[in-house]
């Protein structure tokens, strides 16, 4: 274990000292900031005010741009020490492949992690010098979503670097997840369920796979239990689950859907050449 830390600490010292990291903290940071100067705390939209609304807006930008993030600054994590030769001077230490890759998991989630998490606490430390009511549910709540989040991201990211040879096919091949979880595979199931007349209880099942649909869905039940903004899908949804089940189920299978990936990385790393 002390071995694994090494690495991890050795990986999140390196990515503090990166811009990709300054930028990604300046993002979720400055968007907090944005907010509060835009005076979204003190205005009242369909009856969502204060953090409340505040947090709403937040979670709706995360989930855009915390995916790509974490795919771009992780993808290369393991490929991109292969190119430089890191790779190599590192396991002619004694390291297991183990503790390599374990300990750059460990050290890349506390940093992809802790921007995120922190602009929450900002907003929170804000709301209360303000004296607005802080919704700890729903604060906790988003924490577990978005570590779950993060997690799956993740794991996809190191599944991605533990077989990709180059860091630009890497990269391309991140961005490529990306915009096919974002955008494409909503109109994909769209337009298959129009022209082969498949059934929709079929159809909304393959897309809650998608980690990021059904964080935005679990999101969205926090603040609209009845789910009106999302039309008839939410009658298949709230038949099928209670609201604290599906949050639970949100929280959870991004999880494991990470967890899965970066064992399959660690099983493609362990057996493959590794420079």
């Amino acid at each position: 274990m002390k071995n694994l830390f090494l690495i991890a600490y050795l990986d999140l010292k390196e990515s503090l000292r990166a811009n990709w990291f300054i930028i990604y903290s300046l993002v979720f940071g400055g968007m907090i900031a944005l907010f509060f100067i835009a005076g979204v705390t003190q205005s009242q939209v369909m009856g969502f005010s204060g953090l409340s609304r505040l947090l709403l807006i937040y979670i709706q930008v995360t989930i855009i741009i915390l995916p790509i993030f974490i795919l771009i600054s992780t993808v290369r994590s393991i490929s991109g020490d292969r190119d430089t030769y890191i790779l190599e001077y590192m396991l002619s230490f004694p390291i297991s492949l183990k503790q390599y890759y374990w300990g750059k998991i460990f050290g890349r989630f506390i940093t992809v992690f802790s921007p995120v998490f922190f602009a929450m606490i900002i907003a929170v430390i804000y709301g209360k010098i303000i004296g607005a009511l802080i919704p700890w549910n729903i604060f906790f709540l988003y924490t577990g979503l978005l570590f779950s989040l993060s997690s799956a991201f993740l794991g996809i990211a190191f599944f991605i670097s533990s077989f990709v040879k180059t860091s630009e096919v890497a990269l391309g091949l991140s961005f490529f997840i990306w915009i096919f979880l974002l955008a494409f595979i909503d109109i994909a199931l769209i337009s298959l369920m129009l022209q082969n007349r498949f059934d929709e209880s079929l159809i909304i099942s393959i897309a809650l796979l998608n980690p990021m649909e059904i964080f935005r869905v679990a999101a969205i039940s926090l603040f609209d239990p009845s789910l009106t903004v999302m039309g008839p899908v939410a009658f298949y949804i709230l038949d099928n689950f209670e609201q604290k089940v599906f949050i639970s189920l949100s929280i959870l299978y991004p999880f494991v859907l990470g967890l899965t990936f970066a064992f399959w990385g660690f099983f493609i790393f362990s057996k493959k050449d590794l420079v």
